[in-house]
């Protein structure tokens, strides 16, 4: 008879100490959602009030920002754009995003960008985009590494 119990309660013990490691798991996956949408919302609020230093600290240096045109920036081209107004937005609202860490240092987050435009030389404009960006933590902060629009249906 304990030779039946002893395997039983072995099996119950490994089920018992798996339990307490997969909630802290996902505590610290709940914790690094939370602060990958935190960094995905100032860098919403940075591109509508352009602020430089905001900007360079949320933007990783080898980033490649796709437009829906097909044009794509660099960290560089895009801050310039933003700071110089050669790109404008009065608004820009998020929907519908997800957010998906995977491993230590990449998360992908999938939203709807819908923004009021009004460029250098440019007749104001509203876009309506699907948005695909790749996050990394650099130390204990997010940068965008990349992103690409593409227009959504009506």
């Amino acid at each position: 008879m304990i030779k039946r119990i002893m395997p039983l309660a072995a099996a119950f013990c490994s089920m018992v100490l798996a339990i307490s490691p997969a909630g802290a798991a996902d505590e610290t996956a709940a914790d690094e959602t939370a602060a990958v949408e935190a960094a995905a919302e100032q860098l919403r609020v940075a591109m509508v009030d352009p602020d430089k230093g905001r900007l360079e600290a949320l933007i990783a240096p080898q980033l490649s920002y796709g437009h829906s045109s097909g044009k794509v920036d660099t960290k560089e081209s895009l801050i310039d754009n933003l700071m110089t107004g050669a790109s404008n937005f009065s608004s820009i609202a998020i929907g519908d995003q997800s957010v998906q860490v995977v491993g230590d240092d990449i998360a992908i987050v999938r939203h709807t960008f819908v923004a009021d435009t009004h460029g250098k030389g440019k007749d104001p404009a509203r876009v309506n985009l699907k948005v695909l960006q790749i996050w990394k933590k650099k130390g204990s902060e997010w940068q965008l590494l990349a992103r690409q629009a593409v227009t959504a249906s009506a």
